[in-house]
């Protein structure tokens, strides 16, 4: 029965409206099978084998590291043997002890392949250290005697190349002997020297030694003087500087001499005290003092008997940051890269060693062996001091403005601490940069 509806008929036998399709060619599809695992054996490698041109005697001889095989022993075999364009591309990844490219591989390695990367992914450069890693991946720290030589050697080489760290010698420390003015000093031995003649010769002549005693006298009081500025040492300067006013740097002018007392700020040098290790310093003092009896070694070719005398000292400082407590400004202390600085920074003792005891302090001997010095059966006492970050300072410079950044650098001339009549302290100069800080052994550090 016809319709005026076009209908078809469907393959299942079923009559449905509308004109059949044509039924269009489906375009070819292309299809893979999964790669089955090799384990390196050339022969299960199938296409990719050919495609490489292998062969059985090449992938003994490229296999895997170890006795177990690897599956990227093939694709190592390929890299070396793929021609003279494979050979000029550049490896990227870390590098092993002998420079050679390390790649990571999925298959297993023996002990001789280097060590895996941390779990950063972090690539970084410098050797790569080898033994057993740790949970993170990273290499476990072995301690022992080697590498806290290595470490100290290291640190040490480290300080003497870097300019950034001033070292001071022990020609630094203050001397009443070294400050106190020449030009003075030689006119007073010239004028005693007149006197004593001129007296000599009245005594001779008129047989009058009024003038001789006179000049004597004289000269025993001004040589008590000398004697007692030389023996009050780095008390007077001391002394000199906590009755410094401090000054504020928001209202200190460029050029201005200033002493500014704050917290401090480490810069982009941090130091390490020598012997406590004590991190995240500004200024490291140590100081190895020795006792000399009457049958015993001078330290050093000034050692007197029954004294203390200095045998060795290490002492660094680089630039860092002071926050005023006044004004609370934060200004750069340019005390690194080879200035000038006078510090008085008090020091605490750390170690007493005598012949008895010096079995008990393992520590101590190992500093002493680090540095080559012996013990020979001596009194030693070492001494350590230090500016920490978060500790009170007091700093003597002058102020230098440039655009936004605040400087303390070092005077051009020395600072006179004139005369303290009070005291009988006689005129003293301080050169560069001054640094004051009491023992930060009994000082609460303040968090930064």
């Amino acid at each position: 029965m016809g319709s005026r509806f076009p209908s078809h008929q469907l393959s299942n036998g079923l009559y449905v409206s509308g004109r059949s399709e044509t039924p269009k060619e489906k375009p070819p599809t292309m299809s893979s099978a999964a790669m089955p695992y090799t384990g390196g054996d050339i022969k299960r490698s199938g296409e990719l084998g050919k495609m490489f041109d292998l062969h059985a005697e090449k992938s003994r001889k490229s296999g895997p590291l170890g006795s177990a095989p690897s599956r990227t022993a093939s694709f190592g075999a390929a890299n070396s043997n793929s021609g003279s364009l494979s050979k000029q591309k550049t490896n990227s990844g870390p590098l092993n002890k002998h420079g050679d490219s390390s790649k990571r591989s999925s298959g297993p390695q023996s002990a001789a392949a280097p060590p895996v990367l941390p779990t950063t992914g972090l690539i970084t450069s410098g050797p790569i250290l080898s033994g057993s890693l740790n949970s993170s991946g990273a290499p476990r720290k072995v301690s022992g005697s080697l590498d806290s030589t290595n470490s100290v050697k290291l640190h040490s080489t480290t300080l003497a190349h870097n300019q950034a760290v001033t070292k001071l010698i022990q020609d630094d420390t203050y001397s009443f002997k070294r400050s106190f003015p020449k030009p003075i000093l030689w006119s007073v031995i010239l004028l005693f020297v007149m006197g004593l003649i001129a007296g000599g010769f009245i005594l001779g002549a008129v047989h009058n030694a009024l003038l001789l005693i006179l000049v004597v006298v004289l000269f025993g009081a001004v040589s008590a003087l000398f004697i007692w500025n030389s023996c009050s040492g780095r008390k007077a300067p001391i002394r000199f500087i906590n009755r410094y006013p401090d000054a504020e740097l928001r209202t200190a002018k460029d050029g201005q001499y200033v002493k500014v007392s704050g917290v401090v700020t480490c810069g982009n040098f941090p130091l390490e005290s020598s012997y406590q290790r004590v991190p995240r310093c500004v200024y490291t003092s140590t100081s190895l003092y020795e006792y000399r009896g009457w049958k015993s070694k001078p330290s050093n070719p000034k050692h007197s008997r029954f004294t203390w005398g200095l045998r060795a000292m290490e002492r660094h400082v680089v630039d860092f940051y002071i926050s005023d407590f006044q004004s609370g400004l934060r200004a750069l202390v340019k005390t690194g890269c080879g200035a000038k600085v006078t510090p008085y920074v008090d020091e605490s003792i750390v170690v007493d060693i005598n012949p008895e005891n010096k079995d008990k302090s393992p520590e101590f001997m190992r500093w002493l062996r680090e540095r080559n010095l012996s013990s020979d059966g001596r009194l030693m006492r070492l001494r350590e001091g230090y500016i920490k970050e978060g500790s009170t300072v007091s700093v003597m410079g002058v102020v230098r403005r440039n655009e936004n950044v605040l400087m303390i650098v070092p005077p051009p001339e020395p600072l006179s601490t004139g005369c303290q009549w009070a005291e009988c302290i006689l005129p003293a100069s301080l050169e560069g940069i001054i640094l004051r800080s009491e023992d930060t052994s009994t000082i609460d550090v303040v968090p930064v």
